[in-house]
């Protein structure tokens, strides 16, 4: 995830895609998807898609906040047929005004209610969750803590890693201002700030800062453990999963949402049904470097995660996290994490 979705008004200016055409025509066997989703990572699931079904798919690959500004900007008149998002702030962006059509239940259905827009407008295709990763050597799991907000404590002053202009931290400190509130978000972003924690740009950076002993723990997304596995397999590095219900627990998804301003709703409807069906969620498990949770019942994640069900994050509404965002960016701006 590069970037998030900030507000609508700053990204309808900044944000176009150049040489968008038009949609496939009514019954053509064809779709136009904006994917935020990286060609790296779903293309190979998009291409067994076009050969099992014989929809062919015309794919623009992007950011997935300047997609959701491009497709509020394109309005009726958007030649997109299915946005696959990164997360379910620029969803709810784009379904807030009014540009998502109602999904049927039987997709829905397909994924718990905590993984789909209240309204039905999109769906998730694929979890993750918020962890502190450690370095093994450094530090004894028994020693960590069960709370994000634990890590203010003066023990850890100097040996935090946190990428604050990353979309994921973003989310996190919103959905923290959702649960916990305005003072207590603020309480603990200046107490952490104190602490001197280690800057990075990225979530992958973390985590490879904590390999290599630069920092003892970094607050980041879990799947980044298994990417930088797959060049240092012998990492002094793991996952620590914060307890149930803390902020420091969110758990987040990709997602899907149907446009109104298609000509050919139920192809694609049938590209999203696809994502939701077991071989498209066991994409994640058996191909997928990133090791994201399968959302669907029945769908194991990759071996060493813990079952998606255990997981808990705090009970706040995903679509909130897009509307809530620009809060989060000034609060960010005001306690120094932002200029």
């Amino acid at each position: 995830m590069k970037r998030y979705w900030t507000a609508l008004p700053v990204l309808l200016a900044a944000a176009a895609l150049a040489g968008c055409g038009g949609s496939g025509d009514e019954g053509s066997g064809s779709l136009t998807i904006y994917s935020g989703r990286e060609e790296e990572l779903v293309g190979p699931l998009l291409e067994r898609f076009e050969q099992e079904s014989g929809v062919e798919l015309d794919v623009r690959y992007g950011d997935s906040a300047e997609l959701a500004a491009t497709i509020a900007e394109e309005g009726d008149n958007s030649p997109a047929d299915v946005f696959f998002a990164q997360d379910p702030g620029s969803l709810g962006a784009v379904a807030g005004e009014g540009l998502l059509e109602q999904l049927p239940d039987e997709i829905l259905e397909r994924v718990d209610a905590r993984w789909r827009d209240r309204e039905g407008r999109w769906v998730g295709t694929s979890g993750r969750s918020r962890v502190l990763v450690y370095n093994t050597e450094a530090v004894a799991e028994d020693e960590l803590p069960d709370s994000v907000f634990d890590l203010t404590d003066p023990r850890w002053k100097g040996r935090i890693g946190i990428a604050p202009t990353n979309a994921s931290f973003q989310a996190f400190v919103t959905a923290m201002r959702l649960d916990a509130g305005e003072e207590r978000t603020r309480k603990w972003l200046e107490d952490l700030q104190a602490n001197d924690p280690k800057v990075y740009e990225k979530n992958t950076p973390i985590v490879e800062a904590a390999a290599a002993g630069e920092i003892d723990v970094g607050l980041t997304n879990h799947y980044y453990l298994y990417l930088v596995r797959e060049e240092q397999p012998d990492a002094p590095v793991a996952n620590h999963f914060f307890a149930p219900g803390d902020p420091g627990a969110l758990v987040s998804v990709a997602g899907a949402g149907v446009l109104a301003a298609s000509d050919d709703r139920e192809t694609a409807e049938q590209l999203v049904e696809y994502l939701l069906s077991d071989d498209g969620q066991r994409f994640y498990v058996d191909e997928a470097e990133e090791a994201e949770y399968p959302l669907v019942e029945g769908i194991e994640p990759k071996e060493g995660l813990p079952p998606l069900a255990s997981l808990q994050g705090p009970d706040v509404d995903l679509t909130a996290l897009g509307a809530e965002l620009e809060r989060t960016l000034e609060l960010l701006r005001e306690t120094g994490y932002l200029t």
